[in-house]
């Protein structure tokens, strides 16, 4: 069973060709995928997000003001996204995090958005899926002190720190979610990573419709190009593609629909 963990089927360039998308991503093997909708100032994201979980066979939701968003957060935002994890097909709370890269919401936004969002999330034991870049440290500290609280799981979305940064979100309960940047020419430090982490720590991804893998680099990202990041898998950690598929499947089941 092949799963995208991450994708953004909303996004301009899959939204209108979507039963496509989602014909490919099927002829390729791909039997789930999780939709992720970013919310911000506009809330209807969370109704769009959710009505394609509804009408499509295979897609769940997850649904999260994403660090680029922060700004816009609010308590009334965030009830109103706990609300909606009630859904049989909302799966996740996310995608949520810091992004020192871009700072298009500025720190104290992101991490007030960040700490609220993970609040939330724990109270009703749902799976986060956190983005972060450049903020390695911070990361780790939120998740650390609400590790300490409760029970808290998710996915470091995109993951493209080092080995013992993985290390230390796995020993949190986190998985490693390895996307199209695994298969670029440069990334193989990120390989290394791949090559040592535990069998049940890790799922693929695309982020659709960005970071397409390698031979795709510069076209539209899609759920059928997971198999890219499963062949790189199997080559770096010398197994086969079909038991690559098949240990990222069972750790989305763990993760998601436990």
């Amino acid at each position: 069973m092949l799963i995208d963990s991450h994708a953004h089927l909303d996004s301009p360039g899959i939204a209108e060709r979507l039963p496509e998308v989602l014909e490919k991503a099927h002829k390729a093997g791909v039997e789930r995928i999780l939709t992720i909708g970013c919310v911000g100032e506009d809330l209807s994201v969370i109704s769009n997000v959710i009505n394609l979980a509804e009408t499509y066979d295979g897609v769940y939701a997850a649904l999260g003001v994403h660090p680029h968003e922060a700004q816009y957060f609010n308590e009334a935002t965030g009830r109103e996204l706990q609300q909606a994890m009630s859904h049989p097909r909302v799966i996740g709370w996310g995608e949520i995090g810091l992004d020192f890269h871009y700072n298009h919401s500025d720190k104290i936004n992101q991490e007030k958005a960040f700490r609220r969002q993970l609040e939330l999330a724990q109270e009703i034991n749902q799976p986060v899926v956190i983005h972060s870049r450049e903020a390695a440290n911070e990361t780790f500290a939120f998740l650390n002190h609400f590790s300490q609280k409760g029970p808290l799981c998710g996915v470091m979305h995109c993951f493209t720190y080092d080995l013992a940064t993985a290390r230390s979100f796995i020993d949190l309960g986190f998985l490693i979610g390895f996307g199209g940047i695994l298969t670029f020419p440069r990334s193989e430090e990120l390989r290394e990573v791949a090559r040592t982490v535990p069998a049940n720590s890790y799922l693929v991804e695309t982020d659709s419709p960005y970071l397409a893998p390698v031979p795709h680099r510069g076209k539209d990202n899609e759920p059928a190009l997971v198999t890219h990041i499963v062949e790189t898998l199997a080559q770096v950690r010398s197994e086969t593609e079909s038991g690559i598929a098949a240990q990222t499947g069972s750790n989305f089941e763990n993760l998601f629909l436990r």
